[in-house]
C-alpha cells in the first residue's frame, strides 16, 4: 500500500489559504480517481483508491499543521507501510507560486508539518513534493500569510503547481521517475 499525505488545517476558514495547498493536491487526486473522503480514522480524513496497479491510502490530517505527524505515524503503524511508499505533500514559501519542488527524502526544513512527520516517523527518508506559495510581504506576518486566502491572481498560479503536483503524486506511486524541480 501506498500512502499520500496531503498537508492543511482542517475548517472551512482554511480552505484557499497557502497552508491548504496538501489538501487541495489529495482532493484533485481523489476526483481524478472518482474517490470520496469518509469520516476522519486515526485522526485523518481518508480515502482508497487504485492508482495504476497499486492500492492508496490518501489522507487529510485533522491534528492542524503543526501536529500533522501524529496521524501519518497513526497510518503507517495501522497499514505496516514502508517509508519508501510515503509522499508528502505541502505548501513551500520559498518557492515561486506554482512552482513545484520533489524530493525522495531530506530535512523537514522551516516547515513545522513536514518537521513534525520526521519527528514522528523518526526518518526523513520518504518523499515530498513541494508546492510554490510565494514568500510573504516584507514585514508580514509568516503565520498571517499562510493561513489568509490568497488573492485570486495567486491562487490561479497556485492551482497549476497543485495539478502538475498531482501528476507526480500519481506517478510517484506507480513507480515512475519525477524530476526534482519544474
Amino acid at each position: 500500500m501506498k500512502l499520500i499525505v496531503g498537508l492543511g488545517n482542517p475548517g472551512n476558514q482554511y480552505v484557499g489559504t497557502p497552508h491548504n495547498v496538501g489538501f487541495g493536491v489529495v482532493d484533485i487526486i481523489a476526483e481524478r480517481y472518482v474517490v470520496q473522503f469518509k469520516k476522519k480514522k486515526k485522526n485523518a480524513l481518508y480515502a482508497e483508491a487504485i492508482i495504476g496497479s497499486e492500492k492508496v491510502m490518501l489522507i487529510k490530517p485533522q491534528t492542524f499543521m503543526n501536529n500533522s505527524g501524529d496521524s501519518v505515524f497513526q497510518y503507517v503503524e495501522m497499514f505496516k507501510i514502508d517509508l519508501s511508499d510515503i509522499v508528502v505533500i505541502l505548501d513551500d514559501i520559498e518557492l515561486t507560486p506554482g512552482l513545484i519542488r520533489t524530493r525522495l527524502s531530506g530535512t523537514g526544513g522551516t516547515h513545522n508539518g513536514l518537521k513534525n512527520i520526521c519527528l514522528r516517523l523518526g526518518s526523513h527518508n520518504f518523499a515530498r513534493i513541494r508546492v510554490g506559495v510565494g514568500a510573504p510581504a516584507d514585514g508580514q506576518d509568516l503565520a498571517d500569510y499562510v493561513l489568509t486566502k490568497m488573492s485570486e491572481d495567486k491562487a490561479k498560479l497556485v492551482k497549476v503547481g497543485m495539478e502538475k503536483a498531482a501528476d507526480y503524486a500519481i506517478d510517484f506511486v506507480q513507480g515512475k521517475k519525477v524530476v526534482t524541480t519544474v
